[in-house]
């Protein structure tokens, strides 16, 4: 089984949380897609048990982070291990940014990144 380390700040944790509880939701969904202006963004859906018939992605690892359930595909996860999602609030608004130390770079907006 492979393992993913990822990491949620308390503010993006405590979000997160209630996002679920609002949506009655059990897992955030993380992952990677082609696409953004440096060739890859990242993607954030919440979803409900692992096993519902439209959330079924056999494949998906499970993980905890900082009492979020996180489900990743082994495709992701080589991008995203050792990556941090953090929930910013700003003058321009706020939202979840993922900081990754596995990007070579990344756009203006932090919303894509190459590997």
């Amino acid at each position: 089984m492979q393992t993913m380390n990822i990491t949620v700040t308390d503010k993006a944790a405590d979000k997160i949380k209630k996002l679920l509880a609002e949506e009655n939701k059990k897992f955030l969904r993380v992952f990677v897609q082609g696409g953004g202006c440096s060739g890859f963004q990242y993607g954030l859906a919440l979803a409900g048990d692992k096993n519902e018939e439209h959330d079924k992605r056999k494949d998906e690892v499970p993980t905890e982070a900082n009492g979020v359930m996180i489900l990743v595909d082994p495709i992701s996860s080589r991008y995203l291990d050792g990556s941090t999602i953090d929930f910013v609030d700003n003058l321009v608004g706020g939202g979840f940014t993922v900081k990754n130390p596995n990007a070579k770079s990344t756009c203006g907006c932090g919303q894509s990144f190459d590997a």
